[in-house]
């Protein structure tokens, strides 16, 4: 027995967000959350306003986005929403616009401070006194899947970590998936959110909490995945690779939805918070250290997912990934002790397949990142 929750409603494929633009509205007034550049570089920023205005719906363009979203500037975007009256947000972006819109949607419902009844780290007990607005995703990265997940990443300065919510409230009630919004990425910036979506998937696929359902997925995103590897060498894409590789993070998004992360993510939040290492990279560095324990506590899945990538060893897996992701950092085994202080309090270092200690993480931060 498994249970399967995927709220979410997908569309997928060239121009669909112009063919199924009545979907995008959600209510009477928008908010636009986006970085700086990624919607408009992507083109989705100008569909999104183009359709709004045929449909006389007024909006507010939210700009301001960072990468890897701080939860006070969070909390007070959610003033803007609530001042703008918005009763719905268009998230438009990478993984960082769209954890942002969710953060946003929640804190535009319950500000802060404001009765005294709900606090800035209350968002992630997950359960809120008001639902937060309702919520349209344009990916333009194709690595998070954060447009299938209830989860938001957000920065914690003051404990100098980042920190996950989710709620049943926060899946995004529409996606528009189209490869046209991620044919201009940098390459490098290609690389690193696909190893993320890779992460996603080989974490859910691996995982404790896994279930027939979420391994076929998982499955079914590496064989994408596995396709692309090339292109992902040679910079060569065009936008029906690139629609396919959004489908597998959003794959990945759906299986780790059913199942969570596993360490590789918790321990990469410590290198990109104290180092600026973008998040996928982090993960893919450490990757193949969780993969070889895995593989010793249950060598028949390592078997099904190196087939579905194409590659044959765990060693090959390693020397592709040390390829496209180049490492270019000076750490010291101090620092890795600290940093394993905090990533083993994580909850999902239950969900990995093999028992880990703290001694563990410090050894397999020690044996990926000291080369």
């Amino acid at each position: 027995m498994f249970k399967f929750h995927m709220p979410t409603k997908l569309f997928v494929g060239s121009n669909c967000l112009r063919e199924n633009k009545s979907q995008l509205i959600l209510g009477k007034r928008a908010m636009i959350v986006t970085g700086k550049t990624s919607g408009a570089r992507s083109g989705a920023l100008d569909e999104v306003i183009e359709i709004l205005k045929s449909e006389k719906i007024p909006y507010l363009v939210y700009d301001k986005i960072e990468n890897n979203p701080e939860i006070n500037d969070m909390a007070r975007a959610g003033l803007v929403a609530s001042e703008f009256s918005a009763d719905f947000l268009i998230g438009i972006g990478g993984g960082s616009p769209l954890d942002a819109t969710k953060a946003i949607a929640v804190y535009s419902q319950n500000p802060p401070g404001v009765t005294g009844e709900f606090k800035l780290y209350d968002i992630f007990t997950g359960e809120y006194p008001n639902k937060p607005l309702p919520m349209v995703a344009i990916p333009t990265t194709a690595g998070t899947g954060s447009e299938t997940t209830p989860y938001s990443i957000l920065t914690l300065h003051k404990e100098q970590n980042k920190r996950s919510f989710s709620s049943p409230d926060t899946f995004f009630k529409v996606a528009f998936l189209d490869g046209k919004y991620t044919l201009n990425l940098p390459l490098q910036i290609a690389r690193n959110t696909a190893v993320d979506a890779m992460c996603h998937l080989l974490e859910g696929y691996t995982n404790k909490k896994s279930s027939d359902g979420s391994d076929y997925i998982a499955l079914e995103g590496l064989k994408i995945i596995g396709k692309h590897l090339d292109r992902l060498r040679s910079g060569e894409m065009n936008t029906e690779a690139c629609t396919e590789l959004l489908w597998a993070s959003t794959l990945g998004g759906i299986v780790i939805s059913q199942t969570g992360t596993t360490v590789v993510h918790s321990m990469g939040y410590m290198l990109t918070y104290h180092k600026d290492i973008p998040h996928g990279m982090a993960n893919g560095f450490l990757l193949y250290e969780y993969l070889k324990r895995q593989a010793e506590a249950c060598p028949e899945k390592k078997n099904a997912y190196l087939k579905a990538l194409g590659i044959d060893t765990l060693e090959e897996l390693r020397n592709y990934l040390e390829e496209i992701l180049p490492f270019e950092m000076e750490i010291d085994k101090d620092t890795i002790e600290e940093w394993s202080k905090t990533a083993i309090m994580a909850k999902n270092v239950a969900s990995c397949p093999f028992p880990i200690t703290r001694e563990d993480e410090i050894n397999m931060y020690t044996r990926s990142l000291f080369r």
